[in-house]
């Protein structure tokens, strides 16, 4: 069994069946995994890519 905790790369809350939660690859260089919860998609808050520094959401 795999015990890797999923975490919202903005807020660093462990999402769990968090409503309106998502991951995608980064749209810069598609080496890290973003992962997003309802809260922070809703508020825009930033991310940042830990493999090139990219910074979305815009």
């Amino acid at each position: 069994m795999d015990d890797k905790k999923v975490t919202c790369t903005s807020c660093k809350v462990e999402l769990t069946n968090i409503k309106g939660s998502t991951v995608f690859n980064c749209p810069d260089c598609g080496k890290f995994q973003i992962v997003r919860c309802g809260h922070c998609r809703e508020l825009g808050a930033k991310y940042t890519c830990s493999a090139c520094g990219f910074t979305g959401p815009n």
